[in-house]
């Protein structure tokens, strides 16, 4: 068995330059929500010492306004954009399974390196013509592995955006090759620990004997051990679904009434709930937070987080909306005024087990929720993402009436792209 992992070079930055291809080799960042700070950075703008977090308001006073091209984040279009390419991955591989929004795992039969070096080669020339999205290959008998090829495939132009390590060789020339900090799962804390025992490669830490990495390492590090040293022992169903999912934003402003902190969380939770579902996932617990502005010494500071346990699991838009707003009103406190607000999704597992409340469960009723969601993502996949929402995602100035505008439009994106793969009224027009 072969494991090829196919990334997105710079995802977002590239969904950006699919539209803009005259930036090409220019400086190009993409800001997080409210223009904060730098998410996403060109290889240019890497170049240019542009670290990631960076504050937008920074990067221009050290680089000015016209070094550097800033998009703000622009998610639907980056959803859609990757969806093509996973598409394609989808229909070329014979098993598939997406890790995240610009990567995904294939499951390939062995077979000699110049074959798969060459479905390899083919599959990134196929995504770049069909799509304009630049894509790299890592191809080994571990995912582990996999990984560390996929970044020699990005590194250097001489792989075609294909990387293959399959035997001892390349796998020991690989590994000398690359730090100890960028193997898959070896995080800041970890690699520390290992600097300090002069580990400084990869292949440092794979020549360690085993007894050595079991009297000294959890698990999880033993399996990255294992895997370094061509032994595949990664579950794939491990990687194939997310355990937990999160949504959350600093707001552009400070916010204190209840009523605008509930239009935020609510949205946060329908995000939460279109993922689950495009994942084919139920949630049992719903949890929420909020806090105020650490920052500001001068303000009352005060944090909140609490969850609740579903009688019956759920990928339900409305019942995950109601939980997380029911949250919000017994942590919430008037007297504080709000900069972060979040929603997460825990004890996820498939559909296939559920065991209904006895009590509260209508069978009637799921079958209901599930039309409904099932017809509004349609709706929002064809015409965009908000085109209907649930009341309580709605953002009323007044707090009273349907006057006012959608949730993605209180948010700061003075510099924020069309949809023209998504939206009707963006779709580009040709002179």
């Amino acid at each position: 068995m072969l494991y090829a992992i196919c990334d997105c070079d710079n995802c977002f930055v590239s969904c950006e330059r699919v539209f803009r291809p005259d930036l090409e080799g220019r400086p190009v960042v993409v800001l997080s929500n409210n223009d904060g700070c730098v998410v996403a950075r060109s290889r240019e703008a890497k170049a240019l010492g542009i670290k990631m977090g960076t504050p937008y308001y920074r990067m221009r006073a050290i680089h000015g306004e016209d070094a550097v091209t800033a998009f703000s984040s622009n998610y639907e279009l980056y959803s859609d954009m990757t969806r093509r390419v996973m598409s394609l991955i989808r229909k070329s591989a014979p098993t598939f399974f997406r890790y995240s929004v610009d990567e995904a795992f294939c499951m390939l039969p062995p077979q000699d390196d110049a074959t798969v070096k060459h479905w390899g080669e083919s599959l990134v020339r196929l995504i770049r013509k069909a799509t304009g999205m630049p894509v790299s290959i890592g191809i080994a008998p571990t995912k582990t592995l996999a990984k560390a090829a996929v970044n020699f495939a990005k590194k250097y132009p001489g792989y075609k955006g294909c990387c293959v390590i399959t035997d001892d060789v390349k796998r020991a020339k690989a590994l000398s090759l690359t730090s100890i900090g960028d193997i898959w799962g070896i995080g800041r804390k970890l690699r520390a620990s290992l600097e300090k025992r002069a580990i400084a490669t990869a292949a440092d830490f794979a020549g360690k004997s085993e007894e050595w990495v079991t009297s000294r390492y959890n698990i999880t590090v033993q399996r990255t051990w294992r895997e370094l040293n061509g032994h595949d022992c990664i579950p794939d169903e491990e990687m194939a679904a997310k355990k937990s999912i999160l949504t959350s934003r600093s707001f552009e402003s400070m916010v204190s009434d209840l009523h605008t902190l509930r239009t935020h969380v609510a949205n946060f939770a329908a995000r939460c709930a279109e993922k689950l579902r495009r994942q084919g996932s139920v949630t049992s617990i719903v949890g929420v937070f909020i806090v105020t502005n650490r920052f500001r010494d001068d303000l009352p500071q005060y944090g909140k987080s609490m969850d609740l346990t579903l009688a019956t699991p759920t990928d339900s838009a409305v019942e995950i909306i109601g939980t997380a707003v029911r949250i919000l009103e017994m942590i919430y406190r008037p007297e504080y005024q709000y900069k972060r607000a979040g929603v997460m999704m825990m004890g996820l597992h498939g559909h296939e087990g559920i065991q209904p409340d006895l009590f509260e469960y209508s069978p009637e009723r799921a079958e209901k929720m599930h039309r409904l969601d099932v017809t509004l993502d349609s709706l929002n996949r064809i015409y965009g993402r908000d085109t209907i929402m649930s009341v309580a995602q709605y953002y009323h100035p007044d707090g009273a009436h349907m006057s006012g505008k959608s949730f993605a439009d209180i948010m700061r994106h003075n510099n924020r792209t069309p949809n023209p793969t998504t939206r009707w009224t963006d779709i580009i027009q040709l002179k």
